[in-house]
This record gives C-alpha cells, sequence and structure tokens, in this order.
C-alpha cells in the first residue's frame, strides 16, 4: 500500500459562500438539475485523466495521483447520494461520518483496476445525478447536518459535491475548467 498523503483538514464549505480561491470555480448559483448535467458531462473527462499513462503517478507526495482522485470522487458521489436520500427519508438528519482519508487507505485506492474506479465513478454519478434530477421544489429546503455542524439544503448538498468534481478535475489534475 502507497503511503497517504496528510489529510486535508481545510473546511470546503466555504465554497457555499465564496468562490473557490484555489481554483477559481463557483457554485453558489447551480440549480441541483445543473449540477446533474455537469456530472454526467464530466464522467469522459474524469476517464481521460484516468487513462492517461501516468494516471497513477503522484506528481507530489503531500497529493493523489488522478487514479486515486478518480477513486475518491466516485466514493464521494455515493456518500453524497446517500446523505441525499437520507436527507429526503428523515427530517433534518445528522449525517454519518465519512472520513475522505480513511476512505482511501480503507480503499486503497491505487490498486483498484483502472477499468473498476471508471465504472464506480459512472455508476456513482449517473445516480447522484438522477437523483437530484428527481427533485421537486417541495424537497429543495429540506436539510441535513454534517456531524461537525455545517448545515445543508439538497441544493448545497449539490453545490458542495460538484465543487469537489470540479476541483479535483481542474486544479488537482490540470483539467480545463469545466465550468
Amino acid at each position: 500500500m502507497i503511503e497517504q498523503p496528510t489529510p486535508d483538514t481545510k473546511d470546503w464549505t466555504i465554497v457555499l459562500r465564496e468562490v473557490c480561491g484555489e481554483c477559481g470555480i463557483d457554485v453558489r448559483a447551480l440549480s441541483p438539475g445543473q449540477v446533474a448535467v455537469l456530472l454526467r458531462e464530466s464522467v469522459p473527462l474524469f476517464t481521460r485523466a484516468l487513462a492517461a499513462p501516468d494516471a497513477l503517478v503522484r506528481k507530489d507526495p503531500k497529493v493523489w495521483s488522478a487514479h486515486e482522485y478518480c477513486a475518491h470522487v466516485g466514493e464521494m458521489l455515493q456518500v453524497m447520494n446517500g446523505r441525499l436520500a437520507l436527507m429526503l427519508e428523515v427530517d433534518a438528519p445528522t449525517f454519518p461520518d465519512w472520513d475522505q482519508d480513511e476512505a482511501a487507505v480503507r480503499g486503497d485506492y491505487a490498486q483498484v483496476p483502472a477499468a473498476e474506479v471508471a465504472r464506480r465513478l459512472d455508476e456513482s454519478a449517473s445516480l447522484f445525478a438522477a437523483a437530484l434530477e428527481s427533485l421537486g421544489d417541495e424537497q429543495m429546503p429540506r436539510m441535513g447536518t454534517r456531524s461537525n455542524g455545517a448545515l445543508f439544503t439538497t441544493a448545497t448538498l449539490a453545490q458542495y459535491a460538484w465543487h469537489d468534481a470540479a476541483h479535483h478535475l481542474h486544479h488537482d489534475m490540470g483539467v480545463a475548467k469545466p465550468l
């Protein structure tokens, strides 16, 4: 198993209040339907990055490789889909903890075959996009809380998830800004 980078401790919910200072992406005006379209459109970009000859190479030991970022995004979208489902089923739930760094170690992302990473990412993006597209107006204000107290509506959960995916594509993998 490859040694993992130092865990990221930044509070990324800042992107729900302002433009990301690292990647320049602004998600604040995006609707869940728009996020669904962007997620579907991003899958081929991730797949291309995953197929690059150096996809498993960490360009900096402090960050994951493109392969590992693709695996992370696939798992993150599964988690967000589960959180969205919980928000729709339960009034004001608190989400179960998910430590992305622990998930990377447990999932040994670098050892998962690229075809499996691509399949999981496509599946999780498709499922989350479909769930976002099915939201009715009455479901938009539904809320959920992360264990650290961060509060999300269904719309801000979609925005947050899209920022995570887009940030990794643009900032971490060098793919042209997807917005």
